[in-house]
């Protein structure tokens, strides 16, 4: 163990850094082109877009509008071959809007008369296979507490299925909010604790000019005084060889395994949260399902986008994505040196 995890800790890189190695190593090579040709910065949102989508896992990102957090998930559902749904919601969103077109049908009834029927015709996020809910807080609760079941579900039972259940073809969901810091200009009502943990994935996202990050602001600069097409065009083999990819990926996900030690050290990251950093029920969303079953799909995901079959202790830094709004601010900020601190202290005691 303690050789191992020496050289586990000596390779372990960032989710940023990671994200960065060349295509050619790396499988969904032509949806991380896309991306990178589409979007300039955002390394974290793209890993997590991809982890979500290897995975079939659901991600929230928020931030301020404009910010391409649409347009990345555009990007990557072009790429992959997805079938692809958007929906901007507001405060009277109905759930029609989001399942399909309501259809009234007329019928005689035995005994004479009409009968009235209401039929949903399948559409939205019961067709879709990656949907973008962009503002998803205005929903109002009806509405949401429906689309929340459909996105852990991932199938339909309503009036219009008789007895059947409809199982939904989606892969991932990418749900878009604005700030909830009560400071931000941009402000909106945070979603129910309860309710983001749908999401296993999360981030912070901002803009290159509010961040200070001008070498990208440069680059978006020169870009865009190109004349360039903002969405260049993708001919049809493209598109497919995006599809075959993710199919690749997905079946290789479902062969990698986490070794032992893998899994000690996960636990031990966890057991520091709870028992030195003070992280409990009340100022957080550690829950059993998102920390001992989602983060292991989400790891093996990272294993695959780093061409694996076994995960290693680098794959443990998903938790920066798993811990973004579900522990306190100053918390989720220490999580990659927590990471490091139980790797080394298990190579030092291995």
């Amino acid at each position: 163990f303690l050789l191992w995890a020496s050289a586990m800790l000596k390779h372990a890189t960032s989710p940023i850094a990671m994200f960065q190695r060349r295509y050619s190593t790396r499988p969904l090579r032509q949806v991380q082109r896309a991306l990178d040709e589409q979007i300039i910065g955002h390394a974290a949102g793209k890993e997590a877009v991809l982890l979500a989508l290897i995975a079939q896992e659901h991600v929230y990102i928020e931030g301020p509008p404009v910010v391409a957090k649409t347009l990345l998930a555009e990007t990557a559902a072009e790429a992959a071959g997805l079938s692809f749904f958007f929906y901007q919601m507001h405060r009277d969103t109905k759930l029609h809007e989001l399942i399909g077109d309501a259809v009234i049908l007329k019928e005689p009834a035995p005994e004479g008369g009409e009968l009235v029927r209401s039929l949903t015709r399948p559409g939205g996020i019961l067709t879709a296979e990656l949907c973008v809910l962009d503002d998803i807080s205005r929903a109002p609760g009806e509405a949401l507490n429906i689309l929340l079941r459909l996105l852990n579900e991932r199938q339909y039972n309503g009036p219009s299925t008789g007895s059947e259940s409809w199982q939904l073809p989606l892969r991932t969901a990418i749900a878009t909010s604005n700030p909830s810091d009560p400071g931000s200009r941009y402000y909106t009502e945070p979603l129910d604790p309860a309710c983001l943990d749908r999401f296993v994935l999360q981030l912070r996202s901002d803009g290159a000019v509010s961040a200070g990050r001008w070498d990208e602001a440069a680059r978006i600069i020169d870009l865009f005084s190109e004349g360039q097409s903002s969405k260049p065009h993708r001919d049809h083999k493209v598109l497919q060889n995006g599809a075959a990819e993710l199919q690749k990926a997905t079946a290789a996900h479902a062969a990698v395994t986490v070794p032992l030690p893998v899994r000690q050290l996960l636990l031990k990251v966890l057991q520091q949260l709870v028992q030195k950093h003070g992280v409990n029920q009340k100022n957080s969303l550690l829950t059993d399902r998102t920390f001992l079953v989602k983060a292991l799909r989400v790891m093996r995901a990272r294993a695959v986008l780093e061409g694996r079959q076994e995960c290693t202790a680098e794959d443990i830094n998903i938790l920066t994505f798993l811990t973004t709004f579900r522990l306190p601010e100053g918390i989720h900020a220490k999580i990659p040196r927590i990471i490091a601190e139980v790797i080394h202290k298990g190579a030092s005691s291995g």
